[in-house]
């Protein structure tokens, strides 16, 4: 195994900061020097920053020169338990708060780490005193879990940590409930630097046009899972898998636990050594997988959700996204998975087979962050959707299929362009399917001895056909199931006559000499 060289979260023992940490904690006493006691301050850093390096040595300093105490929250038990370790680190003595805490002792500590589902039923059962609360500090704060506990701390200076200031709600944006972002280093910066590895992205064109969106925003499971589970998509996966990641430590996110299932079931019986992973596990169960992963050189962890916060191992090589997103803070939060840095690893792979890359663009792109805080909807209406997406594919024949093309230089033709000159031109729209048909002829022709061969070749091309249907249906706003079905087998039965009709003729002009008897 690689010698590890820790993130910056993980160097820190309190007593030394990197120069632009130091920069974030002196801006943020400034903003808390300057504001009124019930300011709410968020603070923006990429995952792999040292946002918890950054809050415990505030922590530290408000502890020393106020005489008031301060709590943390997060919306998970084990980050609860990783934040406690690491204010511990920094010489803070804390209390967890969690469901088994009891609270007898509570005057004795200034400072307090809680999950905020736990700590709602302590302030309501009001068994935890927090009248004396000055800085509450809120991490992975775009959750809007917390937002129903600010009523409690009206006179506490409230600041929220994360990587992506935009809200898990829409309809609950940030900038209601925050009065300022200050934003730290970009993704770019800190990978310049070396505190991160860089992406290297292999993005597949994927036909997600059957995807629902649920209330939440989101893909909904079902849909997700009813494309994600077929034996086409589990064998784009593995052969993705092959490809790019062959002999790595890969993690696999997906959005479902059936579709996980499938990928254990579809890797294992393919010969790899697979785990799968979900919130259904016990804490033993997720801690002999998480032990195997991190030991095991070529492993392959498949998941849902679990692992998107509160998890860093830095020797995953290979992050495959395995499912589409309309979450911008779940795109950062999967890639980011694989950021961290080895001592013989300064860049790491994402197989993305959701379109999240056309979606979002690319992990680490110079988002304005001050402008998606104050305006959401603004950059969320932006977004192109699935049809938009895949109207911009150029469709490419699998490597298989193309290698029976070799004579051919280019296989590719363009039915809306060509439908946009035929308009231009006055001419009739079907010229655009005889001109497709003309194209498909010549490269079986170009590939062939005989028109036996040119026939099998054209036999072959059922998906690109269907394919191009589908653009010329999209061209001319006509998309029922009969009309398609019957335009695929209308394409296919003209092609196999145009061969016919035309193969001797073509043949000699393509070749050069007639055709064999």
């Amino acid at each position: 195994m690689s010698e590890i060289i820790t993130s910056s979260e993980e160097r820190k023992t309190g007593k030394e900061l990197y120069s632009y940490q130091k920069g974030a904690i002196n801006k943020i006493f400034k903003s808390f020097e300057d504001a009124p006691e019930d300011y709410h301050l968020l603070y923006q850093l990429p995952t792999g920053g040292g946002k918890t390096v950054i809050f415990s040595e505030i922590v530290r300093q408000y502890l020393k020169h106020h005489n008031r105490k301060v709590l943390v929250m997060t919306h998970r038990i084990e980050l609860c338990k990783q934040t406690s370790n690491m204010l511990t680190g920094f010489g803070v003595i804390n209390k967890v708060v969690d469901s088994k805490a009891n609270l007898d002792d509570q005057e004795e500590y200034s400072c307090f780490v809680a999950m905020v589902e736990t700590l709602n039923n302590r302030l309501n059962e009001d068994k935890l005193d927090i009248s004396d609360i000055g800085l509450v500090i809120i991490d992975e704060a775009h959750y809007n879990s917390f937002t129903k506990l600010f009523k409690f701390f009206d006179k506490s200076f409230i600041l929220g940590v994360t990587a992506t200031p935009l809200s898990s709600n829409m309809k609950l944006p940030m900038k209601d409930n925050y009065n300022e972002l200050i934003t730290g280093e970009t993704i770019e910066s800190l990978i310049e630097n070396e505190f991160l590895a860089r992406a290297e992205v292999f993005a597949y064109n994927m036909g997600l046009t059957s995807l629902e969106v649920g209330s939440n925003g989101d893909y909904t499971v079902k849909s997700s899972e009813d494309l994600y589970t077929n034996s086409d998509m589990l064998g784009k996966l593995l052969e993705a898998y092959k490809k790019h990641s062959l002999g790595k430590k890969t993690l696999i996110f997906n959005n479902g636990i059936n579709t996980s299932l499938h990928v254990f079931d579809t890797f294992r019986a393919a010969g790899y050594q697979i785990a799968h992973l979900d919130n259904t596990a016990t804490k033993k169960q997720r801690n002999q997988i998480l032990t195997w992963f991190k030991e095991t050189p070529n492993a392959i962890l498949t998941s849902v959700s679990i692992l998107t916060t509160g998890f860093d191992e830095p020797t995953v090589d290979t992050i495959i996204l395995n499912r589409a997103t309309k979450s911008l803070t779940l795109y950062y939060q999967m890639i980011g998975r694989g950021s961290r840095i080895l001592k013989n690893k300064s860049k790491f792979s994402v197989i993305d087979l959701g379109n999240n890359l056309y979606r979002f663009g690319p992990w680490g792109a110079d988002l304005d962050w001050q402008k998606i805080f104050n305006s959401p909807n603004y950059y969320m209406d932006r977004l192109l959707n699935d049809e938009e997406i895949e109207g911009k594919f150029k469709h490419e024949m699998p490597a298989e299929l193309r290698a029976e093309f070799a004579n051919s230089e280019e296989v590719y033709f363009d039915i809306k362009d060509t439908y946009i000159e035929s308009v231009k031109k006055g001419q009739s729209s079907k010229v655009v399917l005889e001109q497709s048909i003309a194209q498909h002829a010549k490269i079986c022709i170009e590939n062939s001895e005989d028109i036996y061969d040119a026939l099998g070749l054209a036999k072959m091309l059922g998906e690109d056909i269907d394919h191009r249907i589908q653009a010329y249906a999209k061209c001319i706003s006509k998309s029922t199931y009969n009309f398609l079905s019957w335009l695929k087998d209308d394409y296919r039965k003209k092609l196999n006559s145009y061969l016919r009709d035309n193969f001797d003729t073509l043949f000699e002009e393509i070749h050069g000499r007639p055709p064999e008897d």
